[in-house]
């Protein structure tokens, strides 16, 4: 027995002789710090959550899920889409697996069923968790209701989809190569991050177009309101442990699948909850999309592969065909 177990062994007999009540404490995580003492959030995340933005209406009035409900979740996920056959993205994947769960549908075929769909065997495994939706604010989990202004703008942005594309601005942000949007959300597709941090900026590099955001921790006055950009202009500062940023001076458009006005108003907050979780936090406060702000919370995950290219412009060959198409269609 070594002379540090001998000391606890006597401290413990001490201590009962007394009367008091030893309890083992557990040591505490502490974050990897930079040189000025903040958290060191560099490195590679992943988004690959498999809980859905929004809480299905067959989970209402309820955050989490039985232990027994998650397992058969996790096996019939497994079975579902186990690279023998179409693949899902989105939070069809959650919802594909709880129907199935619930026996309300059986199997699953990607939207148009067409040759051509995607097999799993090409997609990411997901990571699940308890929680029944990334929403935790309200606490119904849904999105509040959208303006008439919101309203309008994706039904607009779906008619000029529908109709195929009298040019490229038609077509989504995604598809011309412009952008996926910011804050970042989506799950499962390429759905990776890089993070370089200095002592007084930090670069978040997504896989996805490789949008890039310098942010820096001045947090200092945005730009001028009359400059909009496709990911708005970051500021951020530390509050303890965590980084927060705020954005504004979006471009209308630029986010929620182009459902967002130009006062989308974001705060996100970063912060290392272990030592492979980036604990990401997003408010969302858009007056001319939705009735109200709302919240969420994704967990990204330590990933060992890094950003790779995401050549789209290079090979963005879905997109000319696409406007060739609809030429093709045109009465002549």
């Amino acid at each position: 027995m070594t002379r540090r177990f001998l000391i606890a062994g006597f401290i413990a007999l001490a201590s009962l002789a007394h009367g008091q009540v030893i309890t083992a404490v557990k040591p505490t995580w502490t974050p990897p710090r930079m040189a000025d003492g903040h958290p060191d959030l560099g490195g590679y995340w992943a988004n690959n959550n498999a809980t859905p933005l929004e809480r299905p209406a067959s989970l209402a009035g309820r955050e989490r899920l039985t232990d027994a409900e998650l397992a058969a979740m996790k096996q019939k996920y497994q079975e579902l889409f186990n690279g023998n056959g179409d693949a899902a993205f989105g939070d069809d994947v959650f919802n594909t697996v709880l129907t199935n769960v619930l026996g309300t549908k059986n199997g699953f075929k990607s939207a148009d069923g067409e040759t051509g769909d995607y097999s799993s065997a090409w997609t990411v495994q997901r990571v699940w968790d308890h929680r029944t939706s990334l929403i935790t604010n309200p606490a119904d989990g849904r999105l509040p209701a959208m303006s008439a202004e919101g309203l309008a703008r994706r039904q607009a942005t779906q008619v000029a989809r529908n109709r195929g594309a009298y040019g490229p601005e038609d077509r989504s942000l995604a598809e011309r190569c412009i952008t996926y949007g910011s804050p970042p959300i989506i799950a499962g597709y390429q759905s990776y991050y890089q993070i370089v941090q200095s002592s007084n900026s930090l670069a978040l590099i997504t896989e996805m177009i490789h949008d890039t955001r310098v942010i820096p921790f001045n947090g200092g006055r945005h730009i001028p309101s009359n400059v909009r950009l496709w990911r708005g202009d970051s500021r951020g500062h530390w509050d303890g442990d965590t980084l927060v940023v705020d954005t504004t001076n979006y471009r209308e458009g630029a986010f929620f699948r182009g459902a967002s006005s130009d006062k989308l108003h974001v705060t996100e907050r970063f912060t290392l909850s272990g030592p492979n979780t980036l604990q990401y936090e997003i408010t969302i406060d858009d007056p001319g999309t939705w009735s109200k702000p709302w919240s969420a919370m994704i967990p990204w995950q330590r990933a060992e592969n890094q950003v790779f290219e995401y050549a789209c412009h290079e090979g963005n060959l879905g997109l000319a065909g696409i406007l060739a198409g609809a030429r093709a269609e045109e009465p002549k």
